[in-house]
């Protein structure tokens, strides 16, 4: 099992860089989208809502990988996989904490939507452009 050093975790935490994730299909495709990123005690943070793709995939295969490539330097980046946990505990403020560090404005709730926490507990880091 690997670990985030704490320059890789600063990086996501730190940084507006979006991230790739990708879940599995039922069928065992994968589908990536791009979500607003975190990092939290070595775990890496998303937030969507019930009924959501990404959502329904982890429920039937909690495995995934997030992908975030810094923007002004395609050669510095951070990859991690591992199985997500999914917790409507603190989402609606995890959400708003996303939305101030990506658009530097508060969430715009929709009232319909059940915002989810995915937590990726990091079992294998790749990366470059770090020491």
């Amino acid at each position: 099992m690997s670990k985030l050093t704490d320059a890789q975790r600063s990086f996501l935490r730190d940084n507006a860089y979006p991230a790739v994730v990708t879940t599995l299909r039922p069928d065992g495709s994968p589908q990536s989208t791009v979500v607003w990123i975190d990092e939290d005690g070595g775990d890496v943070l998303f937030n969507t809502f019930v009924g959501r793709a990404k959502e329904r995939h982890l429920r039937q295969n909690p495995q995934v990988s997030a992908l975030v490539v810094d923007p002004a330097d395609q050669f510095k980046w951070v990859a991690v996989s591992g199985p997500a946990t999914l917790d409507t505990t603190g989402a609606d403020e995890h959400i708003n904490k996303l939305s101030l560090k990506y658009t530097g404005s508060d969430w715009d709730f929709q009232p319909e939507q059940t915002r989810i926490i995915a937590r990726i507990r990091v079992e294998k880091v790749d990366s470059s452009g770090f020491k």
